[in-house]
């Protein structure tokens, strides 16, 4: 695909999903965690059947153990053969999921609950992330692992532990993948002035969210008006620049709000809002809950 194609294919995205849904979940489970294990190929293809075209305020990770599978993500056909890892990205549009004979591993994750070295991993490529092969060994250790998040998450003997072993399962799990990836060689350069926009501003969020939180000054770092920047990340992500900025704050918010004994008030300071009730307002419109019923939540 030359450049010309890449920018008219951004910018058909831009128009073609603006009304696509955002799937929130919080809005299913409120641990911020769901894991399954799929080896009913007819029964997940009806499950991406009934969600039809959407997108995550989440990660998506598959395992496949046997057989192949395939999903469109973002108008490419992503092929996932037996013994891979894959993840999709929050923001990113999927649906037309075809598992054929494949059995393995689902899961959702929370953006809050991924830290931020193999968040910067996972979201190198921002959307041209491809299938990671793994080793009989790197398979077994997924399996291994991924059975025992399996066990510890649904279990229904809730002990006062059970959510923070789930969660160092869990991540125990995200290190392999930033692992896998991290040494693969399937990183691909931005194919276009606008993907490296919006790559370029995905990178400068995380110094800068707390103390900037204007669309228009991401804009005067890169040297480039608001409109185009706000045009290149909504071309590339489907989604514009202040929804970024504001989900990077709450990503810290809740990271804050559940590793910290900080008052919301001081979360919010430290976040660069002096008004502490505005801040919570702020987080109760994205996140559905206050700030306070989401430690809760996490916690229990």
């Amino acid at each position: 695909m030359n450049t010309f194609e890449a920018h008219i294919l951004c910018l058909f995205y831009f128009f073609a999903v603006k009304h696509i849904p955002l799937h929130k979940i919080r809005e299913r489970v409120d641990t911020g965690l769901e894991i399954r294990y799929y080896c009913d190929g007819d029964k997940i293809r009806r499950d991406g059947d009934i969600l039809g075209i959407h997108r995550d305020d989440h990660y998506i990770f598959f395992v496949v153990e046997t057989g192949n599978a395939e999903i469109l993500v973002d108008f490419n056909n992503i092929q996932l053969p037996t013994q891979s890892l894959y993840y999709m990205l929050p923001g990113q549009v999927h649906h037309r999921i075809k598992t054929g004979d494949a059995s393995g591993w689902f899961l959702a994750v929370d953006s809050g609950l991924i830290q931020n070295d193999y968040r910067e991993i996972f979201e190198d490529q921002l959307l041209l992330q491809s299938p990671c092969p793994l080793t009989d060994m790197r398979l077994q250790e997924c399996g291994q692992v991924l059975r025992l998040l399996n066990d510890a998450y649904n279990t229904e003997n809730e002990g006062p532990f059970h959510l923070p072993m789930a969660y160092s399962l869990l991540n125990y799990f995200l290190g392999i993948a930033a692992s896998c990836y991290h040494k693969s060689n399937t990183q691909q350069k931005c194919s276009s002035r606008i993907n490296q926009i919006a790559h370029d501003f995905k990178k400068l969020l995380p110094d800068n969210f707390k103390t900037e939180k204007s669309p228009s000054a991401y804009a005067a770092m890169l040297n480039i008006s608001g409109s185009y920047l706000n045009e290149a990340v909504s071309a590339v992500t489907g989604l514009p620049v202040s929804y970024w900025i504001i989900h990077e704050v709450m990503l810290e918010a809740k990271r804050l709000l559940y590793y910290t004994q900080l008052t919301v008030k001081e979360i919010a300071h430290q976040l660069g809002y002096d008004d502490h009730t505005y801040f919570s307002r702020l987080f109760k419109n994205t996140e559905g809950v206050t700030p306070l019923a989401f430690r809760e939540s996490y916690r229990k």
